[in-house]
């Protein structure tokens, strides 16, 4: 059957290349990508709409099947821990709430590794929050993705993420067994890895994606 995917996030490193995969696909047949400016993609299955994220919405009669939130910020780049929450927490919810409305049975989401609740980490433990909050949506199907550092040009330069990059290609070759899942990952990987997902059979409500599992995609 033909698909319909929500996209939020699609001009970062992994909603871009989402958006890309997805065009690409034979499974769906149009992409709603909610983005804050124009990205330049041109496809007759892309519907890019600019929107404020305070206001998200879709027409009364939109009919959508999966969701991939691909949103996310650094607390350096929003300035205040109000303001990356509102991003990584509070946005994501609105979206998941909006897609659940128009019908959609599955909701991707990246999260975090080390997402917990109780961290002692506020950025971990927003993305632990997020996800409590996510699954009682009650989605047919959420899938929670936790990556570890992502690498991958951005539009957008960060220095402390691009030296962590550097530093993880250094370190990556010795990190195996159960420090496999602190290697860095390639945020087209972890595209691939929503991507593959949400074609899958899988009927479990709620599964999470570490990130050893995504590298494996």
């Amino acid at each position: 059957m033909p698909r319909i995917a929500l996209v939020a996030g699609a001009t970062g490193l992994v909603g871009s290349n989402l958006v890309e995969i997805l065009l690409k696909s034979p499974e769906y047949t149009k992409v709603i990508s909610f983005v804050r400016r124009d990205s330049g993609v041109k496809h007759e299955k892309l519907d890019e709409r600019i929107i404020s994220f305070d206001g998200m919405k879709l027409l009364p009669h939109e009919e959508i099947d999966d969701v991939f939130c691909c949103l996310g910020t650094t607390i350096k780049k929003a300035k205040t821990k109000h303001a990356f929450k509102k991003v990584d927490y509070e946005y994501p919810i609105q979206l998941g709430k909006l897609g659940r409305s128009h019908g959609a049975k599955q909701y991707l989401v990246i999260s975090s590794i080390g997402a917990n609740p109780g961290s002692r980490f506020f950025y971990s433990q927003v993305k632990g929050n997020l996800e409590n909050e996510l699954k009682e949506l009650h989605f047919p199907s959420l899938h929670i993705f936790r990556p570890s550092l992502l690498m991958g040009e951005r539009k957008e330069f960060r220095f402390g993420e691009k030296a962590g990059e550097i530093f993880s290609r250094a370190v990556r070759p010795v990190m195996v067994g159960r420090l496999k899942r602190y290697r860095s990952i390639p945020g087209k990987q972890v595209a691939y890895g929503m991507y593959r997902t949400a074609v899958g059979e899988s009927k479990e409500e709620v599964i999470i994606h570490e990130s050893e599992q995504i590298q494996e995609f």
